[in-house]
């Protein structure tokens, strides 16, 4: 999926939302327990709820590191399924990996080659050979962390340069060079909205994934006005805030619902 793809899907479907498939098995339905798989079944019901509204969907890998082999074939199975049905939206492995040489290599062969999502999240803070296996493959994407929505990220990525700079401009004026605007975009917190526009100024072009909007407070209206550019470059990612809206038998619906009133909003501000 290039770029003019996803900005295609953006304007068919009024939305640049992203929805974060963070499932955790603690925090699923208790009716769902009992299901051979309850994460995935989950995965699915949701994806179902919400595919009408979103452009990308955004598995955080943790979430299903953390239950063994069978969260990885949970994984497996939930990419598989929304590849198979909705072929036209985004997946992205949220998976912050950053290695060198043989490393990344390997890691952008499970990805790309194995499991065939989209886009994978990678720290940059080792270096172009860590993110350069990644943007070999053609159709995929390097999505590199620049300022996130932590408290800690101020330990590094806002740290002063001797130019005035901060760290992360410096990591995003970088790497821009590595990949191109097909292949390459960055992370920005939403509770650091105020901050894409100097942002725009380095990357004016490249898509923004940025999470924080729901559980974590950040304003979708505070990151279109200083994040958006001419074909949108955004992709808001939601996680807690639609699939946790309920732990019911209506856990779906109401996510479906949630998903709806976002797309809603992110249509007035298309325009």
């Amino acid at each position: 999926m290039n770029s003019e793809e996803l900005y295609g899907n953006i304007l068919k479907k009024r939305s640049f939302l992203c929805v974060g498939l963070d499932t955790d098995i603690q925090k699923i339905p208790q009716h769902m327990i009992s299901y051979e798989d309850p994460i995935f079944e989950f995965n699915r019901a949701i994806v179902d709820a919400t595919a009408k509204f979103t452009v990308c969907y955004k598995p955080n890998v943790a979430f299903y590191e953390a239950e063994g082999s069978r969260g990885w074939k949970s994984l497996t199975k939930t990419v598989k399924y929304i590849r198979d049905k909705y072929p036209d939206i985004m997946i992205i492995a949220d998976a912050k990996r950053g290695d060198i040489g043989n490393t990344s290599d390997m890691y952008a062969r499970a990805f790309f080659s194995m499991m065939d999502v989209d886009a994978v999240t990678l720290s940059p803070y080792m270096g172009r050979d860590t993110v350069e296996p990644f943007l070999t493959y053609e159709g995929k994407w390097a999505v590199l962390l620049a300022l996130t929505s932590n408290k800690s990220s101020e330990d590094f990525e806002t740290l002063r340069l001797d130019t005035d700079r901060y760290l992360f401009e410096k990591v995003i004026e970088k790497s821009a060079s590595w990949g191109n605007t097909d292949n390459l975009m960055y992370v920005v917190g939403a509770t650091k909205a105020e901050m894409l526009a100097d942002i725009r100024k380095i990357v004016p072009d490249h898509f923004l994934l940025v999470p924080g909007v729901g559980a974590q407070g950040g304003s979708l209206q505070e990151v279109a006005k200083y994040g958006m550019n001419d074909k949108c470059g955004l992709l808001v990612n939601s996680s807690r805030a639609i699939i946790y809206a309920s732990d019911g038998v209506d856990f779906a619906k109401v996510a479906g619902e949630r998903a709806r009133k976002v797309q809603q909003e992110m249509s007035e501000l298309l325009g």
